[in-house]
């Protein structure tokens, strides 16, 4: 089925110019910089600002997908651990599925995947940056196996996930344990 049958399909908040840091507003905005396929949203780096303009945004809520339409990877993100009023910078599309047999999580995976990520790479338009026009992804045939299924696949994800993570820190604690190492051997102490 296509996305645009599956979802509903926003742009992020039009803010003009720069966004301005206005702690104590209440209002957060996620920009590209909070988020990444490895870690989702950082919300430790997302900012307070102020909305300009008389049109009452579309706030974030828990289960919406932010679609990164801008730049080299054209990634999804779901928004998780969602509180007060949360909007999204333009860069971002926000998919909020509507199919019910469809699991949020399961589709920001399949958005993810090879297969798709290489159509939005060839779909991508422009010269300097590239971007992914909304009938681009509107048009994507997105695959809906039984919930069972997707439940699966989720966890198989979040099992190899947490593996790679493993092996990330160990990678780092190896590299730690060689300076170490070399520090002392090469200071003329002895191990």
């Amino acid at each position: 089925m296509r996305l645009a049958e599956l979802t509903t399909i926003t742009s992020g908040h039009p803010f003009r110019g720069k966004l301005l840091e206005k702690m104590g507003s209440g209002i957060s905005a996620v920009q590209m910089k909070d988020v990444s396929v490895e870690r989702g949203v950082c919300w430790g780096t997302v900012i307070e600002t102020e909305l300009l303009g008389k049109k009452q945004p579309d706030w974030l809520i828990e289960g919406d997908i932010l679609f990164a339409a801008r730049g080299a990877r054209n990634y999804a993100v779901l928004m998780d651990q969602v509180t007060g009023k949360v909007v999204s910078s333009p860069h971002f599309y926000i998919l909020r599925v509507t199919e019910e047999s469809l699991l949020p999580e399961f589709l920001v995976w399949q958005l993810n995947q090879k297969h798709l990520q290489n159509y939005f790479e060839r779909s991508a338009e422009g010269s300097v940056t590239k971007s992914v026009r909304r009938s681009i992804l509107e048009n994507t045939e997105i695959s809906i196996p039984p919930l069972q299924t997707q439940k699966q696949v989720l966890g198989l994800y979040k099992t190899l996930k947490a593996e790679k993570n493993i092996c990330a820190e160990l990678t780092r604690n190896a590299d730690k344990l060689m300076n170490s190492i070399a520090s002392s051997v090469l200071s003329g102490k002895t191990l």
